[in-house]
């Protein structure tokens, strides 16, 4: 059920234009691992960052949040500044783990994602937490359907996405003051999530604990 549109719409030609960048940007790549279009992780981002954020500004910046860690690099960032304003490219390259190319190791981009998140833009940690959220949702979902084989999809092994979810989920819980009501009950989503992943998979972590 829906009600009737503010006049001004709450989106407007901007958030048109960001979906028409982000589909061509992702348009020949796929999920890892699946036949799924890459596409459907942007929009369903940007579908969660609409529910828990407060602007059209985050959700474009959901749409192109994989855009310079995908391939845009600097070039990229810029021609977002140049689009879409300076706070969307500042959310973009705040919720990208490398900009520049070839990336570091996983482990030390990881790391260092992690950290920053203390320092972040309260608008920059709900899109992260949007993008954060479907992630798990589907890293849930496929442990549920293919079991261990999952995890020869990621750039580590089991333990080091284990260790990554929930260094994130406390770097967020951290920031829970800041980032509103919408955005707390996203993050208490995936706190959930994180849990039932971690149950369903053996843990032999060789990271220390990182929350709970």
């Amino acid at each position: 059920m829906s009600a009737r549109t503010p006049d001004p719409p709450l989106l407007g030609e901007r958030f048109d234009e960001a979906i028409r960048y982000a589909v061509d940007h992702h348009r020949t790549q796929l999920r890892k691992g699946t036949q799924i279009p890459y596409v459907a992780h942007i929009l369903a981002v940007a579908s969660i960052a609409l529910e828990i954020g407060d602007s059209e500004d985050e959700a474009i910046a959901a749409l192109l949040h994989d855009v310079v860690e995908d391939g845009g690099g600097v070039d990229a960032l810029v021609e977002i500044k140049d689009c879409f304003g300076a706070p969307v490219a500042a959310m973009v390259e705040a919720n990208s783990d490398s900009v520049a190319q070839p990336k570091p190791p996983w482990e030390e981009r990881k790391r260092a994602y992690v950290g920053s998140i203390a320092a972040k833009d309260p608008a920059a940690v709900r899109v992260s937490i949007a993008d954060k959220l479907h992630n798990a949702r589907s890293i849930l979902s496929d442990l549920e359907r293919h079991g261990d084989s999952l995890w020869t999809r990621f750039r580590t092994d089991r333990d080091g996405v284990l260790w990554y979810y929930g260094a994130l989920v406390g770097a967020f819980d951290a920031r829970r003051p800041e980032i509103g009501e919408a955005a707390c009950s996203a993050l208490d989503e995936l706190i959930r999530v994180v849990g039932a992943i971690r149950a369903e998979a053996i843990v032999t972590s060789r990271f220390p604990p990182a929350y709970g």
